[in-house]
C-alpha cells in the first residue's frame, strides 16, 4: 500500500459549511455536494430554519428577526458529534459563524473562510491552517482591515494563506447572484480542492 507520508494528499474528513446571510441557497448546496464528490463528509446546515431570501437586505432582515445567537446557537447544534478536526468553513456571514466557533473546536483540521473573514488571533493554535478567499475590494471587508487582521492571525501562528480576486463581486462563487464571478469561483474550488486534501 502506498504510505501515509506526511503531507500526503487524503481527504480532510468532515467539513461544516455554514452559509451566508442569504440562508441556505442552492449554491451552498451545490459547493457541499462538490466536496462530498472530492470524498469529503460535508454538512451543510440551516442556520434559519426558514427559506432562503433573494436579496441582501432580505437576508440582513432575516438575520436580525431570528437574531445573531440563534445562528451560533444553531451552528453549535450541528457541531455536535461531529469529530473534533472537523473543519470550519462558511461563506460570508458563515465564515463570521466559523471563526466565531474556532476558540470552542480547538482540534478544527482548519478553518476555510470564503467571501469574509472569521476568527480571533486567541483562538488560533500554533500551525492552524486557514484558507481566505475575498473579493478586492470587497464592500463588507476592507482592504486594511483585511490586512491587519491576516498580520494578527499569522503572528498568532495560523498557517493562513489569503487569496484575494480582483474585480469579482463580494459573492463571487454563487452563480445566481450579480456578484458570480465564474472565473474567480473556479480559481477559488481548485484551490479550496487543494486546502481540504491535505492534512
Amino acid at each position: 500500500m502506498v504510505g501515509a507520508g506526511v503531507g500526503q494528499d487524503v481527504p480532510m474528513g468532515h467539513v461544516v459549511l455554514f452559509h451566508s446571510v442569504y440562508g441556505l441557497r442552492p449554491a451552498v448546496l451545490a459547493a457541499a455536494d462538490r466536496l462530498r464528490a472530492a470524498g469529503h463528509q460535508v454538512h451543510a446546515p440551516d442556520l434559519y430554519g426558514v427559506p432562503a431570501v433573494d436579496s441582501v437586505a432580505e437576508g440582513f432582515a432575516l438575520l436580525a428577526r431570528i437574531g445573531q445567537q440563534a445562528v451560533l446557537d444553531r451552528a453549535r447544534a450541528a457541531l455536535d458529534g461531529l469529530p473534533p478536526d472537523t473543519v470550519l468553513a462558511g461563506f460570508s456571514m458563515g465564515a463570521g459563524v466559523a471563526g466565531a466557533l474556532l476558540a470552542e473546536r480547538p482540534d478544527t483540521g482548519g478553518l476555510l473562510l470564503l467571501h469574509g473573514t472569521g476568527g480571533s488571533p486567541a483562538a488560533v493554535r500554533p500551525g492552524l491552517r486557514v484558507q481566505l478567499h475575498l473579493a478586492d475590494p470587497d464592500a463588507y471587508d476592507p482592504p486594511d482591515e483585511v490586512d491587519t487582521w491576516q498580520r494578527e492571525m499569522t503572528a498568532a501562528g495560523a498557517d493562513l494563506v489569503a487569496h484575494r480576486y480582483p474585480g469579482a463581486g463580494h459573492l463571487f462563487t454563487d452563480p445566481s447572484v450579480a456578484d458570480h464571478d465564474p472565473v474567480a469561483a473556479a480559481l477559488t474550488w481548485d484551490r479550496v480542492m487543494a486546502f481540504l486534501a491535505r492534512r
